[in-house]
């Protein structure tokens, strides 16, 4: 795990777990595409008829500080050191390192509303840029597919998942669900709620299909896309699993299933 481009993997992976992630690997894996389109926000999602949430989060408590003194949450505007400094607290400075500067959970609540669409705005990504290290197989009728050359660059990073601690990942969200939560509402979607929304996006990812056999690519223009119809007209969240590979998926799959179990349970 000392390669760069493995740690910069892992905490993709991890803040996949923490539930909070996810941008378009176009740009990464497929190739250098234009800039992509800005991202509008969408319409507000409606209430529910009794005007609370599907899956409600417990009330959060100020966090004691080293004094014996309570600590709230700063405001969402002034929380981007304070959320970082729990991160790196939480996963380590190589998974704070990851995140960018400036309105850290404004562009992490706007990607995880946005996975589940076709593409991803640069805008509103959480995390910089990655090297490009996309890898293709041939297949053995000379068709281009993803293959072990691309799989096994996920292998080390998943298997780490599989260990990942999701108390603490869940303890972490739940403490600044406030201020995911306001981002949300600031979003556009005043009446509704941020941790309704990661549920969703978590089966939207964990329906994901895996294809069996090698995925076949074409590369029509510059960069790569699916030759399957079906998979190319897949949500961006979703494609990012295809690209792991089926065994890799399966097992980010499944952790996202017992997140959710924790974000559903009745409090």
């Amino acid at each position: 795990m000392d390669d760069p481009d493995l740690k910069l993997l892992f905490g993709v992976i991890i803040l996949i777990v923490f539930g909070v992630v996810g941008w378009s690997y176009r740009d990464q894996l497929f190739g250098q595409p234009e800039p992509g389109p800005v991202v509008a926000a969408p319409a507000p999602a409606e209430p529910l008829s009794d005007g609370g949430p599907r899956h409600p989060m417990p009330e959060t408590t100020p966090v004691m500080s080293g004094s014996g003194e309570l600590v709230p949450l700063p405001p969402l505007d002034d929380s981007d050191a304070y959320f970082l400094l729990e991160i790196a607290a939480t996963f380590g400075p190589a998974i704070e390192s990851l995140l960018v500067r400036e309105a850290v959970i404004d562009r992490l609540v706007a990607t995880v509303d946005n996975l589940p669409r076709a593409e991803l705005s640069e805008k509103i990504r959480p995390v910089g840029r990655l090297r490009e290290n996309f890898a293709t197989d041939v297949g053995d009728d000379g068709a281009i597919v993803l293959g072990i050359n691309n799989y096994v660059r996920y292998e080390a990073i998943v298997a780490r998942l599989y260990y990942a601690d999701l108390d603490k990942v869940y303890d972490t969200y739940r403490r600044f669900y406030p201020l995911f939560q306001k981002s949300y509402e600031r979003l556009g979607y005043p009446d509704a709620y941020f941790n309704d929304r990661l549920v969703e996006v978590i089966d939207h990812l964990v329906a994901t299909p895996l294809p069996e056999g090698p995925i076949v690519l074409v590369r029509p223009n510059v960069l790569y896309e699916f030759a399957d119809p079906d998979l190319e007209a897949l949500s961006s969240g979703q494609k990012l699993l295809l690209r792991m590979g089926p065994n890799n998926a399966g097992t980010v799959k499944r952790m996202l299933g017992k997140f959710r179990s924790r974000l559903t349970a009745t409090n």
